[in-house]
């Protein structure tokens, strides 16, 4: 279930997913100036990523990953939050993503859940 909420000053989706069993709540918002995606299985905001596209030099993009808050230590996270770049990049816009993943399952399946939801019903 989506809901496109327009009267709010920011563009943004609600959504929610069952990924292995757990309910995940999943706001997907477009500011002027970046993106912010935010999931959670327990209702609080985790993990926080920011994710850009570094400048064009070569023909291959390069993307820039880093956590700003939460755990470090988790590299399923940075994937997700890369992959996710990666789909904003190559729809044509350069904007950065600031997501915040908040699980009780980091799964490569459960992250894959989240791209997938993430990128059906994207606001870029």
């Amino acid at each position: 279930m989506s809901v496109l909420e327009q009267n709010f000053p920011v563009v943004q989706k609600k959504l929610s997913v069952d990924l292995k069993g757990n309910k995940t709540d999943i706001i997907i918002c477009s500011y002027d100036d970046h993106f912010l995606v935010i999931a959670t299985q327990i209702g609080t905001m985790g993990t926080i990523l920011h994710a850009r596209k570094d400048a064009d030099i070569s023909v291959h993009p390069t993307f820039s990953v880093s956590v700003i808050f939460g755990k470090r230590d988790e590299p399923m996270l940075v994937a997700c939050a890369r992959q996710l770049i990666e789909h904003i990049s190559s729809s044509g816009t350069s904007q950065p993503l600031v997501l915040s993943l908040s699980l009780k399952d980091h799964s490569a399946e459960t992250l894959k859940g989240i791209v997938s939801a993430v990128t059906e019903n994207r606001l870029w």
